[in-house]
């Protein structure tokens, strides 16, 4: 959802004709022989409960990223199918929250996404907080209710998305800038799986940079589920008493990040930059909620 939707998006992957997602396993895990995958409940039961709002949500949106991204997900079966999951994402493109939706939906769990309260306006605004989608007041004393609403989210069971970059990358070769750290107060504060998520594709069917929209149908967007970040050592730190100072929140988050970007990498199949892209020191139109300094995110 992250600045356009949260809802449920929905793409395919698979050979031209298909429209399911294509969910790439790698040559070990292809070799293995003898080893039995880990038994999941079924996709419908860790769904529920399926409110209205997010039906529709479902309705509007599948057809929409199933005309414009053919999905290629590696590991997606690393997202839990139960449990609280905070998913971690690179932010390339305004309209990669469709099939980011898409990759938590077809591994069995519901998103929800942080969002810009503009979102929210009129009568999508019902929609979208029935649906589970938690909007973030910019420039507000209360922006870091957001966080409370997402850090309730979690201790609920459920999977929150969250873009730590706060807006579609600046990099010019759209590797990840700079993140606010409001991805680790949540991560350090509760005990969700934190999984880092790399995306790559969307922004060719949007390239936020040119600010061009070009309508590729069924144009590849690859997706690589990390393995969870392990935070124990920090949040025994945090619940023995130790303070989420300034330098712990950056480091985390950068922790987090690194994961990402090295992810990132190895769909594009180069070498990450070693540090990352700063970022703007001004709000900018399709920033994401929580980027300004002092604010939630």
């Amino acid at each position: 959802m992250g600045g356009i939707t949260g809802g449920i998006g929905a793409g395919g992957a698979g050979g031209g004709a298909g429209r399911g997602p294509v969910a790439e396993k790698s040559p070990v895990e292809t070799a293995a022989m003898g080893e039995r995958p880990t038994s999941r409940p079924p996709k419908w039961r860790t769904r529920q409960p399926i409110t209205l709002a997010m039906w529709i949500a479902v309705a509007v949106i599948y057809p929409v990223s199933a005309l414009l991204f053919r999905l290629r997900y590696r590991h997606g079966e690393r997202l839990p199918g139960t449990g609280p999951v905070l998913v971690v994402a690179n932010h390339v493109s305004i309209l990669d929250p469709l099939a980011c939706a898409r990759l938590v939906y077809d591994n069995g769990r519901l998103p929800h996404f942080l969002a810009k309260q503009s979102v929210f306006k009129g009568f999508v605004g019902p929609l979208l907080r029935a649906a589970g989608q938690i909007p973030v007041a910019r420039f507000s004393d209360s922006a870091h209710e957001a966080l409370d609403a997402a850090r309730a989210d979690l201790e609920a069971g459920n999977v929150v998305v969250i873009y730590p970059e706060g807006s579609v990358t600046r990099d010019p070769a759209w590797w990840p800038m700079q993140s606010r750290t409001g991805v680790a107060r949540l991560a350090l504060t509760t005990d969700a799986v934190v999984l880092p998520v790399a995306q790559w594709g969307p922004q060719r069917v949007h390239d936020y940079h040119r600010r061009k929209l070009r309508i590729r149908l069924r144009t590849t967007a690859e997706y690589l589920v990390g393995e969870p970040v392990d935070l124990s050592a920090q949040r025994a730190a945090v619940r023995a008493g130790q303070p989420l100072s300034v330098q712990l929140l950056r480091e985390t988050t950068d922790l987090i990040m690194s994961r990402v970007r090295d992810q990132l990498a190895e769909l594009r199949g180069e070498p990450a930059p070693a540090g990352f892209h700063p970022h703007p020191r001004r709000e900018l139109p399709g920033d994401l909620p929580g980027t300004t300094s002092g604010s939630a995110a």
